[in-house]
C-alpha cells in the first residue's frame, strides 16, 4: 500500500521516538524500520489517509518510518504527529521511574513529583493518555530555578483510578484538590501539551487568581476537530470513525493480559523504548500494560468532545497574563522526499491559525514555531520548552 500524506496510525503507548498513535493515544516508541514497514503494508487507506498501527514519519528527511505513539493518539484528535525524541540524562529519568508522593484527595490518591524551590511553582500537565514522565527532559531543568511539579491524572502513571469520566473539567478539579492537599500554594505557572494544554487553559479560567503565566505546547483548541476536518476536506472525521474500534481492542487485550512480543502487545504498548533508561522504560511498560491504565486512557478519548465543550464555554481573554504558545515546525502529514500537498498545507495553516488566536487572547501573549519538532515538542526539542518557561518566569520578576 502506498503511504501518502495525512498518514495516521494506531498503535500503543509511549511518546518518544514514534510517530503518532494517531487514532487513539499519544505514545509509541520506535520498534525499528522492519516493524514500521510491515504495519504500513497492512494499513487501511481512507481517501488520502492510511489507517494502521503505525504511520510513516515525516519529521525530517533523515528520519525513518517509526511506529506510532500514543501521545499521538491524542494527537490524532488534534491532527498532529510526533517528531524525533531526545533522551534526557538517565540520572534525571530515575526519579520518574517510581512513585514519589501519593496524595489522598478524598478516597483516592494522585501521584505528585515536585523538585526544586522557589515561587511561582511551575506545574506540568501531560498529553492525553500520558503521565508526568512526559516531562522528564524538561522538569529537572526548571527545578534548578524554581519549584517544578509534575503529576499523573486519575488512572494514568502511578495515580489511582477515578469513578468519574475522563474529562478536562474533572482533571482540573483533581489538580486543584491535589495542589491544595499537598500544600503547594499559588502562584503557579501552568504548562500543558496537547490535551494537557486544554486542561491548563481551563484551570486558568476557573482559578484565574492562582495562575501567573501559561506555556501551551501544541495545545488543544475547542474548535480543532471541526476546523481541521474542514481543512482536510473531511478526511479527519473519516479517520476518527475508522480508528474508534482500536481502543476497545487494546482495553480487551489488557484485561486478558498482554503477551510480551505479541502483535497486540507491540501495537498497544510499543514495547520497550530505547529513549528511556532501563528503569523508566520498565516502569512505563508496567503501567501501560495494566487494564486500569487502558480504561483511564479510553475514558479520556471517549470524552474529548465534552472536554472541548468545557474549554469552549469558558473561553475568554487572558488579559495581560504572560503566555507562550509553541507550535510544531515539522508537518506530520508530509511524505519524506515528496512535496507537501495543498491539503496538508491547509491543515498546517489551520493548526497555526488556532495557536495564534490563543496567543492573541493575552496582551502579553506570543506564538513560536519550534523547528525540527513534531507535536510532542517536549520530547523532540525540550530546550525550546525550557526556554519558553524561563521567559515567562523572567516576565514575572519584580
Amino acid at each position: 500500500m502506498r503511504a501518502v500524506e495525512l498518514c495516521i496510525v494506531a498503535g500503543g503507548a509511549g511518546i518518544h521516538r514514534r510517530p503518532c498513535f494517531s487514532a487513539i493515544m499519544p505514545k509509541f516508541r520506535q520498534r525499528g524500520r522492519r516493524a514500521a514497514d510491515a504495519v504500513a503494508r497492512r494499513g487501511v487507506k481512507i481517501g488520502e489517509i492510511v489507517v494502521g498501527p503505525f504511520a510513516v514519519r515525516s519529521a525530517t528527511s533523515q528520519l525513518r518510518p517509526q511506529p506510532m505513539s500514543r501521545s499521538c493518539l491524542s494527537v490524532l484528535f488534534s491532527l498532529v504527529a510526533c517528531g524525533g525524541a531526545v533522551a534526557s540524562p538517565i540520572a534525571d529519568q530515575v526519579a520518574f521511574s517510581h512513585p514519589q508522593q501519593m496524595v489522598d484527595i478524598g478516597g483516592r490518591r494522585l501521584h505528585l513529583y515536585c523538585n526544586g524551590t522557589g515561587s511561582p511553582t511551575v506545574v506540568f500537565d501531560a498529553p492525553s493518555a500520558d503521565a508526568g514522565w512526559s516531562w522528564h527532559a524538561v522538569q529537572p531543568a526548571i527545578a534548578r530555578r524554581t519549584r517544578a511539579c509534575v503529576y499523573d491524572r486519575a488512572g494514568l502513571g502511578y495515580s489511582d483510578p477515578s469513578p468519574l469520566p475522563g474529562t478536562s473539567g474533572n482533571a482540573v478539579a483533581d489538580l486543584h484538590k491535589l495542589l491544595q492537599t499537598a500544600g503547594i500554594a499559588p502562584p503557579y505557572v501552568l504548562v500543558g501539551t496537547s490535551y494537557g494544554g486544554g486542561n491548563v487553559q481551563l484551570y486558568t479560567y476557573r482559578y484565574p487568581e492562582q495562575v501567573r503565566g501559561l506555556v501551551l505546547v501544541e495545545p488543544e483548541h475547542e474548535d480543532e476537530m471541526a476546523r481541521l476536518d474542514r481543512a482536510s476536506q473531511g478526511r479527519w472525521s473519516q479517520l476518527t470513525a475508522a480508528q474508534a474500534a482500536i481502543w476497545p481492542q487494546c482495553v480487551a487485550a489488557a484485561e486478558k493480559g498482554f503477551v510480551p512480543g505479541s502483535e497486540a502487545f507491540l501495537q498497544c504498548t510499543g514495547g520497550i523504548q530505547p529513549v528511556y533508561g532501563r528503569e523508566l522504560a520498565a516502569a512505563r511498560l508496567a503501567v501501560e500494560t495494566s487494564p486500569g491504565y487502558w480504561h483511564a486512557a479510553a475514558s479520556e478519548q471517549a470524552h474529548f468532545d465534552v472536554s472541548r465543550a468545557e474549554l469552549g464555554a469558558a473561553r475568554r481573554s487572558y488579559g495581560d497574563l504572560p503566555l507562550v504558545v509553541l507550535t510544531r515546525g515539522v508537518s506530520p502529514f508530509a511524505v519524506p522526499g515528496k512535496p507537501q500537498s495543498e491539503l496538508n498545507k491547509a491543515t498546517e495553516r489551520e493548526n497555526m491559525a488556532m495557536h495564534k488566536e490563543v496567543a492573541a487572547l493575552s496582551s502579553r501573549g506570543s506564538q513560536r514555531v519550534v523547528p525540527g519538532a513534531g507535536h510532542i515538542i517536549q520530547q523532540d526539542r525540550p530546550e525550546a520548552v525550557v526556554r519558553a518557561i524561563t521567559d515567562v518566569l523572567d516576565e514575572l520578576r519584580p
